[in-house]
């Protein structure tokens, strides 16, 4: 039973904090600035930076699920907007996970606390999340050999229609958003994911050390 919930806790937690880093990265607005100015946007799509970030903040609004299709009715065409729609329902999936990997993660935290299997419940952070670490960087390392490969797989892995396949001569949104702005997205995303889990790991080894010192005392003592 507590290889179960520990392993159930990991799959959680890890689900969570990716859901959270993909949120934390594609709710960016800093990030799209930077990336319109190093792909220079403004002169590919004819926009001024000022419209750029307005119709930004439309796209951000829209994947918050914050509003309907009329956030990007005055700058993309139906065919995008349908796009954004199975964008958007990807997102709402996301965080769904996210709410029950949350609840589920803190389910089983209070479970081996109240049990008092404090050291177990270390480690199983500590060491159990290390797995993320290895998984995702040989993943960021075979993407990035040849990202538009792996990027097409993503597609036709998650969407159902062939609305992801634009044309950078007329749709505005791949004018927008080029290759080089996923794949920044999905390396701030890895680093942030592995991040967060790196800071959640190190407090679960200082609680391990901290109940051993405690342990140690006791047996001394006694």
């Amino acid at each position: 039973m507590k290889k179960i919930l520990a392993i159930l806790l990991i799959i959680s937690l890890s689900l969570t904090v990716l859901v959270i880093s993909i949120e934390l990265n594609s709710y960016n607005k800093s990030y799209y600035h930077k990336s319109y100015i190093k792909n220079n946007i403004p002169k590919e799509t004819g926009k001024t930076m000022d419209e750029l970030l307005e119709i930004t903040d439309s796209i951000i609004e829209y994947l918050k699920y914050k509003g309907e299709n009329e956030l990007l009715e005055p700058y993309f065409n139906n065919k995008e907007i349908l796009h954004m729609k199975d964008v958007q329902s990807l997102f709402d999936l996301a965080r769904i996970i996210k709410i029950f990997g949350i609840i589920i993660s803190l389910f089983i935290i209070i479970y081996f606390y109240k049990r008092q299997e404090y050291v177990f419940l270390g480690k199983t952070l500590s060491l159990g999340l290390f797995i993320n670490h290895i998984v995702f960087i040989l993943l960021f390392i075979v993407a990035s050999v040849n990202f538009n490969k792996y990027f097409t797989y993503f597609h036709l892995i998650f969407f159902t229609n062939d609305l992801w396949i634009l044309d950078p001569n007329t749709d505005l949104m791949i004018q927008m958003l080029p290759e080089n702005f996923f794949m920044g997205i999905a390396a701030r995303t890895v680093l942030s994911f592995i991040g967060i889990l790196a800071i959640i790991q190190v407090i679960a080894y200082i609680y391990i050390r901290k109940e051993k010192t405690i342990y140690e005392k006791n047996t001394r003592k006694n």
